[in-house]
């Protein structure tokens, strides 16, 4: 008899069709089991579990319950891969290897990853050692992914200051070097300003997908900003995009409004 991780040899509910999700980030306030439940209810095939404070300590066998396929975010509250201190940036890259550690128990084919951060300080007068310990953090982290077999992809920022890796040609040459992934969070492309048609990389391999009207990461419903969408994912379906696409809303209600909206524009 199978384990209920040994999904890979298992048939997708649509195999044909896109790889759906949501973030557990829209139930942060709920215990994790409320969320699981109500993304199982809706027939969403993946859940993102955000691997932080109040979710840091999660029982496999607890998610062994569902009916559901998982992927990972490693922690991004507190945790910091390009700081300058030692102890600081060595505890962020080790409690972002317990993820990758946690997805390999699973089998949860992809974990994200935030670059980093340039604090006041550092982003004045060291910059470009925030970007070196960025860097070799990052290779680290994808070299101890593959040892374990999961996909450690590492995400493109928002228009925030301090937050690194905006810039995603950047990261793209950057993750190319390495051999790594992208995922593509089309919010924060957009609130930095890429296009629709300017958002397609062959390093992505993972989307966030939300809305906004450029002036901030409001994390909206699907629909409800003012992101050219349907241009950015048809795109990549035209691309063979096989990656998931993770609805990362504030709330339920935002999951199922983004859910339909999928169904609607798309075969789902």
């Amino acid at each position: 008899m199978l384990s209920r991780w040994d999904w890979r040899l298992q048939p997708f509910k649509n195999s044909d069709n896109m790889k759906i999700g949501a973030s557990s980030l829209a139930g942060i306030e709920h215990p994790l089991e409320d969320t699981l439940e109500f993304v199982e209810n809706l027939s969403i095939e993946y859940v993102e579990l955000v691997h932080q404070f109040p979710s840091e300590h999660i029982d496999p066998d607890t998610l062994e319950s569902y009916n559901l396929k998982y992927t990972i975010h490693s922690p991004f509250m507190d945790v910091n891969i390009a700081a300058l201190q030692d102890k600081s940036r060595l505890n962020s890259i080790k409690q972002i290897k317990d993820s990758l550690d946690l997805a390999n128990k699973i089998n949860a084919e992809t974990v994200v990853v935030h670059p980093g951060l340039a604090t006041f300080l550092a982003r004045t007068y060291f910059l470009d050692k925030v970007y070196s310990y960025a860097n070799e953090a990052i290779k680290e982290l994808g070299e101890y992914g593959n040892d374990l077999g999961v996909l450690t992809t590492i995400e493109n920022m928002p228009n925030f200051e301090g937050m690194i890796y905006q810039d995603i040609e950047k990261l793209d040459e950057l993750l190319v070097s390495l051999d790594m992934s992208m995922t593509l969070d089309i919010g924060h492309a957009n609130h930095v300003g890429y296009s629709a048609d300017a958002m397609y990389f062959d390093s992505i391999k993972h989307i966030h997908a939300h809305d906004n009207f450029g002036d901030d990461d409001a994390h909206l419903a699907l629909g409800e900003g003012s992101i050219e969408l349907n241009d950015i994912i048809n795109t990549f379906e035209k691309k063979k995009f096989d990656g998931i696409y993770i609805i990362e809303v504030n709330d339920y209600d935002s999951i199922e409004k983004s859910y339909e909206y999928m169904k609607k524009n798309f075969k789902i």
